[in-house]
């Protein structure tokens, strides 16, 4: 009964994918929308005309409009949010997930879902205009871990990008042997934000990922590298209170800006910084933090590992980030917390934090998508 009952829902399934790809394929080889009209906030002078039969992310960046989205455009991440006041057709299921209910009753939709099928009429924050494509030559390339490099990017048109510690850009990895278009994935910047002139990103390996296959297995010092931003409000409050910085692998990107920043502008507050690692193998920056802790007399960095192997000769922390944090010695309901990492770690960590009597709007995150 289980298995025909398995069998029948797999079968719809497949069939519902079948149509998808269907849909899709016709929108993209056969149907044709002709020039569609996106107006802007009701300023005609903001207005597009734009090619239909595009998702509205792409017709509004291919604009110079930079929608912040983490994933690229995959739906995956539900940061892509503007306001579609006319044309956007119904919600769809894949949609659906991100928006709160508040969200829904305002037209708030996912750009990276919407079809520029007809006219248009939408509303995005004024701040958004401000976000520039960049062009610049790849710089360093250095490899951080196993599996984490750091890239340095020379900006050359414009020279220069204002940003804050914790913000993060899109980086645009163009067409090439893996890939018949380019695509962009944001990445957090961890370079000091008082050099404006280049602009570093740690990168993980994502296996048989676009983006970071280009990085790791194409891209060579001097290519020309294109990216947009800077994105994001995932920045250091303007507060007395102790810090808690919690980290997995390359979350440890804004935090990194973030130390320099508080070195840079000389900021004296407690701070400890949880990093949560497997191995020895995915550490990285240790000589690094270990400045931050001569530079910073209130900075101390806990890396924990929670699968330690013989040849570690680990004296450090042990166990899931979690546990470490949870057995800290904080005045958590006083302090704030910024977490950096996958929606797991982050999920389970404010829990923690929770539990400790942290409240929730003193917790800042940054998760992956």
């Amino acid at each position: 009964m289980i298995t025909s009952l398995a069998i029948q829902v797999g079968v719809v399934a497949a069939i519902g994918a079948l149509l998808a790809a269907l849909i899709e394929l016709a929108d993209r080889f056969i149907a044709n929308y002709g020039e569609c009209r996106i107006t802007i906030n009701d300023e005609e002078e903001r207005s597009l005309n734009v090619q239909g039969g595009g998702h509205l992310l792409g017709a509004l960046a291919e604009n110079k409009l930079f929608i912040p989205s983490a994933c690229g455009g995959r739906g995956s991440c539900g940061l892509c949010k503007v306001k579609v006041l006319e044309g956007g057709g119904p919600l769809l299921p894949t949609e659906a997930p991100y928006l709160s209910a508040t969200e829904r009753k305002n037209n708030v939709r996912l750009s990276c879902q919407v079809k520029v099928r007809n006219n248009l009429r939408i509303e995005i924050p004024q701040e958004l205009f401000a976000i520039k494509r960049y062009a610049g030559r790849a710089g360093k390339i250095i490899d951080q871990t196993h599996d984490m490099k750091q890239l340095d990017i020379e900006l050359t048109e414009p020279e220069t990008l204002d940003f804050k510690a914790g913000q993060y850009v899109q980086l645009t990895a163009p067409e090439y042997a893996k890939s018949d278009q380019p695509i962009y994935r944001a990445y957090s910047i961890c370079s000091d934000p008082t050099d404006e002139s280049t602009i570093s990103l740690l990168i993980r390996r994502v296996p048989d990922g676009i983006c970071t296959t280009w990085v790791f297995d194409y891209l060579k010092v001097g290519d020309q590298v294109e990216l947009n931003g800077p994105h994001g409000e995932f920045c250091l409050q303007p507060t007395a209170r102790e810090i808690l910085f919690i980290a997995g692998g390359s979350g440890l990107a804004p935090i990194r800006s973030m130390l320099f920043q508080m070195r840079n502008e000389k900021i004296d507050r407690k701070a400890t910084f949880y990093f949560g690692a497997q191995t020895s193998d995915d550490l990285c920056y240790l000589e690094q933090m270990a400045q931050f802790e001569r530079d910073l007399p209130q900075f101390k960095f806990v890396p924990a590992l929670s699968m330690p192997r013989d040849e570690d000769r680990w004296e450090g922390a042990q166990g899931l980030i979690t546990d470490v944090l949870d057995a800290g010695e904080h005045e958590f309901a006083q302090a704030e917390a910024y977490l950096c990492g996958s929606p797991g770690m982050i999920d389970a960590c404010i829990k923690v934090l929770l539990t400790h009597g942290m409240p929730q709007e003193r917790i800042f995150y940054d998760k992956f998508a």
